[in-house]
């Protein structure tokens, strides 16, 4: 009995059931599979070529989309949608277009942006999920109402998922779409999304159309408010996004609202533009070759050189910049120094060296001309230029190792392109991979992989800075603004991208090769002759690459340790310019001592066996001179003499001057140290006649030590020793006496 009652029941309310969803079992649960993909139409509007645009379109390639480009080359009057409402003008647009394809039922269609849209899948998961969803037309959803939050309460409520319509992407069958956009009669700044939202809340219109929104992100992820459930999957060689929140893998990805730069972080891997198994598949498309051209074929590059703060190895960046391999013709150089301390180094560059460029221009500081002006000023030079093809900005303080680094940029081919540096061991570099809501460092996912190049390739980032190389076409036609350095309270670099980003420009860095090194200046002080010699902490690797003789490292390989007297070693540790450098730093400072016996820089305020000398702590460098102990002397003492293991501590370091009429020679002694470092700082014959050490005990002498040469040798007890007379000249040498 009580089965036939529910059966009676079942039959009672079965016509309204009927009544109800008639529309969308007429239209929509009658086809049973899948449309064929051949059966599918993309369309966009697009008014201009942006990199954005380029990406969505390397994207449907990618996948064969077949793509309509509606609006290309129209003046856009649809208003400034990043910042209000607006828009509209994609609806008139697509409404005319859609016409001619008003009744075609088995046509599918799908409408999305381009801008900063990219496809993650194909059309056959596309078309499949679309059949999944059992709608006429469905439209992308996120978490945020817009552009009227009073229509909230309006929206059905969903039990799980994104509740509001996005109109950054929909699909449906041809008829429908065109029924949709149809009764479109606004203005083109009226609002997109609004329109879709009205028709969306309207009952009878959303039942009419059989329309619903991709809840749970099964076709359509908007990256706004969820950028916490996103996260990048890599598989079978290619790259989804996976929305962890519904356990979805989306066909398109929308990078709507402020999420532009995080959709650019995607783009550098959906949909194989990066894999672990196929490293980067974007870079070696699309570029050029200067290998076949001639000198005068090379195109012309204005390079931008600033110096805006005290910066060491500045003669050193020069001197790089010389031997760039690119024809000196096709350059010019515009210098900016604000700096009266690298006066004499911009000018020497010109006075040696500019005759050999096409152009070069200084601005001094004397001229009192800002950062950012200074920084305008260059990007100017190349726009009013029409032969300008690219302009390279480059500050002091990159160590540009590379010297093809300018072909490499330009082979690229990328509007904006920046070379990966970093400082010598650090993290810290010239790009960052993210932006905190504030519009600073953030770090990205991947920015530790690119910085050590555990992936390499070509990476859209939205932060470079320090050096970077800009397309002229770029500048003389699109960033027409003359204004590239200025936006609020930003700093000039930080102002740089910001203008950049706001024209949907796309900035890349590359980490293909190897191009160099930025150098630290936070504890750079110009009170000294020779400033670089005080940043062997500071920049170790610039310092070693100036300072320490380049035969140091392969003394114990390739056999250059000599040993002229028993237990007595003779090496290379410095360059010629550390030897010039030491002198001329002592020779300033000047206060020599007296060569008496009384000495009260010394504990006790007497020395046995006096010279003429200025010890490292009176030019303030007992510190760095230290670390020269530690981190060159230590290593070699420790091959040298096997099971003796030192701390590298020297109480007494100083510079020795000999003179015939002075003080020429030294009476023998022994040194107050477990052993002693003596390093000859110019050169016998030359510099000087006579000099040298003679070792008693073993009656050996050491007569004409070459310059930039230790000795090592044991300090007490065995090696008592002597400094013979210099007969000619000045002789320099610096000594430590070692573990004392």
């Amino acid at each position: 009995m009580d089965c036939v009652r529910r059966v009676c029941s079942l039959f009672l309310i079965l016509p309204a059931l009927i009544l109800t969803s008639q529309f969308r079992v007429c239209k929509s649960e009658t086809r049973e599979n899948p449309v064929p993909k051949e059966n599918l139409l993309v369309f966009t509007v697009a008014t201009k070529e942006t990199d954005g645009f380029m990406r969505f379109m390397r994207s449907a390639n990618f996948f064969n989309y077949t793509v309509k480009v509606l609006g290309f080359g129209e003046e856009w009057t649809g208003g400034d949608v990043t910042k209000s409402s607006g828009g509209g003008q994609k609806v008139r647009i697509l409404k005319q277009a859609l016409k001619s394809y008003a009744t075609e039922k088995e046509l599918v269609i799908l409408f999305v942006d381009s801008y900063d849209v990219i496809f993650a899948s194909g059309p056959e998961e596309l078309l499949k999920k679309f059949h999944q969803a059992k709608h006429n037309v469905v439209f992308a959803a996120e978490a945020f109402i817009w552009p009227n939050h009073n229509l909230e309460a309006q929206y059905p409520h969903v039990r799980e998922g994104k509740r509001f319509l996005n109109s950054g992407g929909f699909i449906g069958f041809a008829p429908n779409i065109y029924e949709l956009v149809e009764p479109w009669d606004l203005e083109d700044k009226h609002d997109d999304q609004l329109f879709y939202t009205k028709i969306y809340l309207d009952p009878k219109k959303r039942a009419s159309l059989n329309i619903t929104l991709d809840h749970k992100c099964r076709i359509f992820q908007n990256l706004n408010g969820a950028l916490d459930e996103v996260v990048l999957k890599f598989e079978d060689k290619r790259v989804r996004a996976r929305n962890i929140e519904y356990n979805s893998l989306p066909v398109i990805i929308h990078g709507n609202g402020p999420t532009k730069m995080q959709l650019n972080y995607m783009g550098n891997y959906i949909p194989k533009v990066w894999t672990f198994e196929t490293g980067c598949t974007e870079c070696d498309k699309n570029t050029i070759s200067l290998a076949e051209k001639k000198d005068s074929e090379f195109p012309t590059v204005f390079i931008g050189i600033f110096i805006e703060q005290p910066t060491p190895f500045v003669e050193d960046f020069f001197e790089r910049l010389v031997n760039l391999n690119y024809p000196k013709k096709q350059l010019q150089i515009f210098i900016h120094n604000t700096q009266n301390h690298h006066e004499q180094h911009a000018w020497q560059f010109v006075e040696e060296h500019g005759d050999k460029y096409q152009n070069v221009k200084v601005v001094g500081p004397d001229e009192e001309i800002a950062n950012a002006d200074a920084r305008n000023m260059g990007i100017d030079l190349c726009r009013q230029d029409v032969t300008c093809d690219y302009y390279f900005s480059v500050d002091v303080e990159v160590v540009l190792l590379n010297p093809d680094i300018l072909k490499l940029l330009i082979e690229q081919n990328r509007p904006i392109l920046a070379p990966l540096i970093s400082r010598h061991r650090k993290l810290w570099s010239n790009f960052w991979g993210a932006l905190d809501v504030d519009g600073y460092y953030a770090r990205s996912e991947d920015y530790v992989d690119i910085v050590q190049q555990h992936r390499i390739g070509l990476w859209n980032v939205p932060y470079i800075s320090s050096v970077y190389l800009i397309q002229g076409t770029l500048l003389q036609l699109v960033l027409t603004e003359k204004d590239l350095y200025h936006a609020g309270s930003l700093d000039t670099d930080m102002a740089f991208c910001h203008n950049i980003r706001e024209q949907g420009i796309f900035m890349y860095i590359t980490n293909r090769h190897e191009f160099g090194r930025i150098l630290s200046l936070a504890n750079y002080h110009t009170d000294h002759l020779h400033n670089d010699l005080w940043q062997i902490s500071e920049n170790p690797q610039d310092w070693e690459d100036k300072y320490i003789h380049e035969n140091y490292s392969s003394i114990m390989e390739n056999k250059i340790l000599l040993q002229p007297c028993p237990d007595v070693y003779w090496f290379p540790i410095f360059t010629e310019r550390a030897c010039d450098d030491i002198v001329e730093e002592m020779e300033h400072y000047g206060q020599w001592s007296t060569g008496d016996n009384k000495d009260t820089r010394i504990q006790g305020g007497y020395e046995n066996v006096p010279t003429i000398d200025i010890h490292m702590n009176q030019i303030g460098y007992e510190k760095e001179w230290q670390k020269f102990l530690r981190e060159y002397i230590a290593p070699l003492t420790e091959k040298i003499y096997p099971g003796y293991y030192t701390k590298a501590f020297s109480f007494l370091n100083f510079v020795v001057r000999y003179k015939p009429e002075e003080q020429p020679s030294l009476e023998p002694h022994h040194d107050a140290s477990t052993f002693t470092i003596n390093v000859a700082l110019n050169r016998a014959g030359v510099d000087y006649e006579g000099g040298g050490c003679r070792f008693i005990r073993y009656n050996c002498s050491i007569q004409a030590p070459r310059k930039g040469w230790a000795l090592m040798h044991p300090g007490r007890l065995t090696h008592y020793h002597e400094g013979l007379p210099t007969t000619r000249g000045t002789r320099y040498i610096a000594v430590s006496f070692v573990d004392p």
